[in-house]
């Protein structure tokens, strides 16, 4: 098996935190689709972005790190991603690039994420280059949101910035997770 988690591991305030990141993602996306109240759901991106935050800070605090909230948290976040880009898709048509690279890049590194953690038995956090990708892209999304008029060019920078910031950490989780999977499985052979 994977991974054996505890009652105590999943109903941690970290996690619950992350559980209400996930219960806020309707509620942003029927206020900006159905009701456009543009400024509404910035606010609640960005107390899911705070939340992100806090999660983190109180796991590492308090010892309540787990396997479970390393996964968990990072679902909460592109799951968030995910719905938020696709709204935007509805007024910016180019925000379906960003939602393709995110989805590759997502599937990439659950594939590579899940090898590495069979042959090292460790859930691996985020690095840096992962956090700059979460950081610029949410910057990215509630500008957009709030800026009505935002002009076609500064959209479109700050699209392909966040493309390649998000490509670039693909590429860098990929090198981590093969290499850290390959030296894995050389120990357990040793």
């Amino acid at each position: 098996m994977f991974l054996k988690l505890k009652k105590e591991e999943i109903f941690t305030i970290p996690n619950i935190l992350s559980f209400i990141r996930l219960l806020l993602i309707p509620v942003i996306v029927v206020v900006y689709v159905l009701y456009d109240y543009y400024l509404l759901a910035a606010i609640l991106i960005v107390i899911s972005g705070i939340t992100d935050i806090v999660d983190g800070k109180i796991a590492r605090r308090y010892g309540l790190v787990s396997d479970f909230g390393k996964m968990l948290d990072p679902i909460a976040d592109k799951c968030t991603q995910a719905a938020v880009l696709l709204c935007l898709a509805s007024r910016f048509e180019y925000m379906i690039l960003l939602f393709a690279i995110m989805v590759v890049k997502e599937v990439f590194m659950g594939i590579t994420g899940l090898v590495r953690i069979k042959k090292t038995g460790c859930v691996h956090g985020a690095d840096w280059h992962g956090k700059l990708t979460t950081v610029l892209l949410y910057a990215t999304m509630v500008l957009h949101i709030l800026w009505i008029d935002i002009p076609v060019i500064v959209s479109q920078i700050l699209v392909v910035v966040c493309a390649c910031v998000m490509i670039l950490s693909m590429i860098l989780y990929g090198i981590s997770n093969i290499t850290s999977a390959r030296n894995g499985a050389i120990k357990q052979n040793n």
